[in-house]
């Protein structure tokens, strides 16, 4: 498993006008080629019209499917770019479709690649990344007197409270960094004077707006 990956915080499109043609970007989240393409289709139906839906994505832990459409555009001016961008990024299973509406100004090789890139950079700006780091949950089991201190020390830590369980005692779920396992138990060792209980949770990727 990834110890972390980036990707888009949500669903969305952008249009923005190059020299009277409107470029439209829709970018999704999708774990599979089949969704991709899915997704393609469906901005294919909805923009019908218009003269390109151009596309291109990135899915698989290790990048391993890796797709560019042209969709009638000269070759190499509008899929690769768009490729380009998730590639900087580094984003994990996301696909991106612009939409043209040409205007009557022909952009040129150049122009295109600026135009395509550039509307993914800015559809993907609109929408936000997030960081996903793989973290180990932790259910830290401590007397009430001790919940302060505890989650003062958190808030000013890259510890995650999840879920507070208010019982005899308070039974908090707290997700841990992978390479912090051991600076975190001892952190709550020392801070309770080695009275809080630990029982080890599940381990899941938690996301954070970057």
């Amino acid at each position: 498993m990834l110890s972390q990956y980036y990707t888009i915080k949500e669903d969305g499109t952008y249009e923005i006008i190059i020299q009277k043609s409107r470029f439209i970007g829709h970018v999704t989240r999708v774990q599979t080629e089949e969704e991709a393409q899915s997704f393609i289709q469906k901005i294919k139906k909805q923009h019908h019209t218009a003269t390109h839906n151009c596309s291109a994505y990135m899915i698989g832990e290790r990048d391993e499917i890796q797709k560019a459409n042209d969709d009638g555009e000269p070759g190499g001016t509008a899929g690769i770019p768009m490729l380009e961008v998730l590639k900087q990024l580094e984003l994990k299973n996301t696909v991106v479709v612009v939409t043209r509406y040409f205007g009557g100004i022909k952009l040129g090789a150049g122009g295109l690649i600026r135009a395509y890139g550039t509307t993914t950079s800015e559809t993907i700006k609109q929408v936000g990344i997030v960081k996903g780091e793989l973290m180990q949950g932790y259910h830290v089991t401590i007397d009430y007197p001790l919940l302060g201190k505890v989650e003062n020390m958190i808030e000013h830590s890259n510890y995650i409270i999840d879920n507070k369980e208010y019982k005899e005692d308070v039974r908090l779920t707290i997700y841990v960094h992978i390479d912090e396992l051991d600076e975190f138990k001892k952190s709550i060792i020392n801070l309770t004077n080695d009275q809080a209980q630990f029982e080890i949770g599940q381990q899941k990727y938690v996301e954070t707006s970057i």
